[in-house]
């Protein structure tokens, strides 16, 4: 999202630095900014389709490997139907001019009845949580830190995650300008280098994130600090619930002192400016959907929310695809379990079902088993709880077909591999990650380099769109399937696409990229508004364009038939009998908790000369008190166990970490063969998803549980 100027000499990259008079960035600028060029000049990324001839990877042109796509995909819809089918998009769909505009033409209009992604290891206890209270499955509130005077921080590492679900230039800058005139908390097993940034360290049993929350609901009813604003359904409810969770019922197993809880409730609602921030920690744990829920609960209690310095919706200037109502659930219904998987019996959630029974539809034999399979931008085999399972179990396929730039530990496995561009070879204007943004603001960038004649990853997924419906693929009409997208797309916005095409020489994701800035908040809406936002202003200035801070939206963002948030879902209050019984649990020995790092925010980074030099990243950080306790040395190569993997890792002795709790960072194991990626195998640590229980999930969400998993090290 950061403002670059990227120095060209003689066709190559001569330097990368943050544009000063970007309106959003400022001049600031991250690693993955700085690693443009390594990622467009690395030698091992794709620049032809790759088909295999006897388990060998051979370069061949693009109507062959379109061919050899047609091969091998049609028959298995012809023998097994489209259900045999199913795709997995990868992290990377965020940050792509392409795929974040056209991932839904293949999700939506292939026939495939059930598609993976990161969305269960990621976010989706927060996706649950916010289509229940808002009505709308991406409205999600974020902290005003610009504007802030208390910010409250829960399982997240700005520092590491430049912000994530969280959009803010420069966010450790905004973070210490907090500490300077207010405070900053950080609630985490670890002490991260956010925490070290802080005011305070709270350092949390990982896990019972929900039942602090809990009892900061309590102190606020029983000490008559609820604030709560209009709008807002069920708060006997919610008072009903609190009363049932003092601090005294839950110091001892979150590790929080009572009287902690309390002052935490006191001066959270006494701050005029104060929010709650909670991310992946949060999401990726046990009861991730409680606690994703109850730091909105808290917002909403202390009167900060939806007012400025507190949690409040974005106003992005273009609208996404990725979040357009879901059909048959407008209005936050809690009707999942519409179907279920196979194997498990996993019920679906918001469409999705945990991204770890992937490896069990392709192993297990039987009617409905997944015969094949299409990754767009992703490392499932890495990423994935399980992934060594997922690894065995890929070459059971009968035919895999990968959208990606590198041969990777999970695209080694792929039968056809299209490489899409490199980011300096396609525009950009974010999507997504708009959406999280504490300003609205719109900047477009032209490409830096000229990809020729190679095809677009749009043009790839309307070609693979085309092959699931029954024609061949290097038979698509690519222009009258993006027609006709294009046209649903403007429908949803009250406009007639035939109509408005007559605007565009050409189709394709500018055309696309035009419709959403005309159709959003400071759009001319085709001549409606004259002087309001198109691409073609944007384009005209090229250091972007401010539209301001976040402001009040209420009642008007709120998807909920009668415009009112769901403080307490039914759905979600069903779950606290299972927090209650965590509460009489006996405690783990050890527990695991991942951690991120700002040099390898993504495993699709590990590749790049830069970021990979210096101290080995990958260890299993450990308190002084447990190495003790298990005869364990600094620096010693130890076993770490759980209920389904074991690996060797070095451990990192330190206090910067809760006794009872060890960490390790996740997206490692770049040791398989067949890979080629040839800086990270120089360095390949280890995939802790190893010991991630494919079946440990947050209940209500289905997302994969990865922090809080039970080991042992020896």
């Amino acid at each position: 999202m950061c403002g670059l100027e990227i120095r060209v000499q003689d066709g190559k990259v001569a330097g990368i630095r943050g544009n000063r008079d970007d309106v959003w960035s400022h001049g600031h600028i991250c690693p993955k900014g700085a690693s443009l060029a390594g990622l467009h000049d690395d030698p091992d990324r794709i620049r032809q389709p790759l088909i295999k001839v006897d388990g060998q990877f051979q370069e061949v042109s693009w109507d062959a490997a379109l061919r050899r796509c047609t091969e091998l995909l049609t028959p298995v819809i012809t023998k097994y139907g489209i259900g045999a089918v199913t795709t997995y998009t990868g992290n990377p769909l965020a940050h792509s001019f392409s795929l974040a505009r056209y991932t839904g033409v293949l999700l939506g209009m292939s026939g495939m009845p059930v598609t993976y992604s990161p969305g269960t290891v990621d976010q989706w206890p927060k996706n649950l949580s916010s289509h229940l209270m808002y009505g709308g499955w991406w409205n999600f509130p974020v902290p005003d830190i610009e504007r802030t005077d208390l910010l409250v921080i829960m399982g997240a590492n700005p520092a590491a995650s430049q912000g994530s679900l969280l959009a803010a230039p420069d966010v450790m800058g905004l973070i210490d300008a907090i500490v300077k005139r207010g405070k900053v908390i950080v609630v985490d097993p670890v002490r991260t280098v956010t925490a070290a940034h802080a005011s305070e360290w709270l350092p949390i049993v990982p896990g019972t994130d929900a039942a602090l929350l809990l009892a900061v609901a309590h102190t606020l009813f029983a000490e008559g600090l609820v604030q709560a604003g209009p709008h807002v359904e069920g708060l006997d409810a919610m008072r009903t619930v609190a009363a049932e969770w003092p601090p005294s019922r839950v110091s001892a197993v979150t590790g929080i002192d009572e009287q902690r809880i309390k002052e935490l409730a006191r001066e959270l609602a006494g701050t005029e400016k104060s929010v709650v921030y909670g991310r992946i920690g949060l999401c990726n744990q046990e009861f991730g959907s409680l606690a994703s829920w109850l730091v909105d609960v808290v917002n909403i209690l202390t009167g900060h929310f939806d007012v400025p310095g507190g949690a409040m919706f974005p106003r992005p200037a273009a609208w996404s695809i990725t979040t357009q109502p879901l059909p048959g659930l407008e209005g936050g219904v809690p009707e999942f379990g519409r179907w279920q998987t196979r194997v498990r019996g996993a019920k679906e959630v918001l469409g999705q079902v945990p991204v770890s029974c992937l490896v069990e539809e392709i192993a297990t034999p039987g009617e409905g088993q997944l015969k094949a399979l299409i990754t767009v931008a992703g490392n499932p085999v890495l990423s994935s709880p399980g992934g060594d399972k997922l690894d065995e179990a890929l070459p059971m396929l009968e035919a895999m077909i990968s959208v990606d730039n590198w041969v990777n530990e999970t695209t080694r496995h792929a039968d056809v591999i299209l490489p899409g561009l490199s980011p300096l070879e396609q525009p950009h204007h974010d999507d997504l990650v708009l959406q999280f943004a504490i300003r609205s603001f719109a900047n477009y960038s032209a490409p830096v380099f000229d990809p020729g004649d190679r095809p677009h990853e749009w043009e790839i997924l309307i070609r693979l769109t085309g092959l699931c419906t029954g024609t061949p693929a290097e038979e698509v009409d690519v222009a009258a399937i993006d027609d006709g997208f294009f046209d649903y797309l403007a429908f949803t916005r009250g406009l007639d696409g035939a109509t408005i095409r007559r605007h565009y020489e050409h189709g394709g994701p500018e055309r696309m990229l035009d419709l959403t800035l005309r159709t959003g908040p400071f759009g001319d809406r085709y001549g409606e508004n004259p002087g309001g936002l198109t691409l073609e202003l944007l384009k005209a200035n090229p250091n972007g364009i401010d539209f301001g801070p976040m402001v009040p939206q209420l009642p008007d963002i709120l998807g909920t038939p009668d415009k009112k948030i769901r403080l307490a879902p039914q759905y979600l209050l069903d779950d606290l009998p299972r927090l209650a019984a965590r509460l009489d649990r006996p405690a783990d020995p050890l527990v695991l908790v991942n951690r991120r790092h700002l040099r390898s925010n993504n495993s699709w980074l590990h590749n790049v000369p830069a970021l990979m030099k210096g101290r080995d990243r990958c260890t299993l950080l450990m308190h002084p008190q447990d190495a003790a306790r298990c005869r364990i040395s600094d620096e010693d190569i130890v076993t770490v166990k759980s209920e389904s993997g074991e690996i060797k890792v070095p451990v990192e002795i330190t206090d910067a970490i809760r006794p009872g709790v060890v960490s390790m960072p996740h997206g490692w194991g770049h040791d398989r063969p067949g890979t080629r990626l040839s800086v990270a195998s120089s360095s390949p640590g280890v995939n802790t998803n190893v010991l991630s229980p494919p079946t440990f999930v947050d209940e209500p969400s289905g997302n994969g549980v990865l922090n809080g998993i039970p080991v042992t090290v020896s």
